[in-house]
């Protein structure tokens, strides 16, 4: 029986909370794929390396940061060529997964990728801190969320063949009143992306582009900042860091440590004892 390269590592799981959505980590040095389809959608990032491929007839070459797609049944083979080290990440979206996508962007099918190779740097760059997101845990969840609607919504709406049938994101902030006074009167729930949206009669990927578009914040940004304004309202009046987290929203005290810090510049607790002071 013949026994891996030692050299080639290689990471696989189901991304939490996402059925239908799998992912891998590999980094290989002497690694060939043959030819092989998959029923589901792949993406990939090229993080160290490169390596070539076949698909459509053609044979490419993935160069570091490139951004690879290929749709569902087509097939394709890789190898490392002239590579010494070839290092990328994957996404596998199942037909739950890809339905899970195209109902938070507005459409019931997804359409063909005309060409595997995507050159489109900023997307190369939110897809590999998404992945390296899903591998450390859902610690985050709605940040999570909002993340994956946004960087496969507009990896539709620029490069599939579907883009001219999502809908477009309104112009007007008024449009989105509903949803900022859910937020207002919600922020201490767990207020979920599709909630937000619902209220405001938009898609999740609508209301992330309008929110962005008017506001110049994500949904999960501009929720984020309104629970910190209850946090420091309620250290003001004396509560603990502890008891301020639950009662602004944050799933507990560590989360609001690292959202506050971000912000101000310091910790909750350096904030009530310069307070005291």
């Amino acid at each position: 029986m013949a026994r891996l390269d030692p050299r080639n590592s290689s990471r696989y799981w189901h991304a939490p909370d996402l059925p239908g959505m799998d992912l891998l980590q590999a980094d290989f040095t002497t690694h060939d794929y043959a030819p092989h389809v998959h029923d589901s959608l792949v993406v990939a990032v090229t993080e160290f390396g490169g390596s070539e491929f076949k698909s459509r007839g053609r044979t490419e070459v993935a160069h570091p940061r490139a951004l690879l797609v290929f749709n569902p049944s087509e097939p394709h083979s890789g190898r490392m060529a002239g590579s010494a080290r070839w290092r990328y990440r994957s996404f596998y979206l199942a037909e739950p997964a890809i339905q899970d996508i195209l109902k938070a962007v507005g459409i019931d099918r997804p359409g063909y990728f005309t060409s595997n190779v995507v050159s489109d740097q900023d997307l190369v760059t939110r897809f590999m801190a998404l992945h390296h997101a899903l591998e450390g845990g859902a610690q985050d969840a709605s940040f999570h969320r909002e993340s994956l609607v946004l960087t496969f919504g507009d990896l539709l709406h620029r490069h599939g063949q579907a883009a001219k049938r999502i809908p477009q994101a309104p112009r007007d902030a008024t449009a989105l009143a509903p949803a900022l006074e859910l937020v207002r009167d919600g922020y201490a729930d767990n207020l979920t992306l599709e909630q937000l949206g619902a209220a405001a009669g938009l898609t999740p990927f609508q209301l992330i582009v309008a929110f962005k578009r008017t506001l110049g914040l994500t949904p999960h940004a501009y929720l984020t900042q309104w629970r910190l304004r209850r946090a420091l309202r309620h250290l003001r009046e004396g509560q603990c860091v502890a008891e301020a987290a639950l009662a602004s929203g944050f799933y507990d005290q560590s989360a609001l440590n690292k959202h506050f810090k971000r912000t101000f510049g310091m910790t909750p607790l350096q904030y009530v004892r310069a307070g005291a002071s």
